[in-house]
């Protein structure tokens, strides 16, 4: 729900980043080097993941790519 991130919502639009970074650092706690690099990849694909899924939402509302 985006209200989790609103100005009014748990996590306030400036303090989204300090919680994100609180996050990460007790992740890597007590974590190997390649355990936190794991972290980080998985993650990365996960983003990139959620970003591919609102790109193609965004492409069904509009009627598809301009492309075609």
């Amino acid at each position: 729900n985006a209200a989790i991130f609103s100005a009014s919502g748990i996590f306030g639009v400036d303090a989204l980043p300090a919680a994100v970074s609180a996050a990460a650092a007790a992740m890597a706690q007590r974590k190997s080097d390649e355990e936190v690099a794991l972290f980080a990849a998985i993650f990365t694909q996960l983003g990139d993941s959620l970003a591919m899924i609102v790109a193609l939402r965004a492409c069904e509302k509009s009627g598809g790519s301009e492309a075609e």
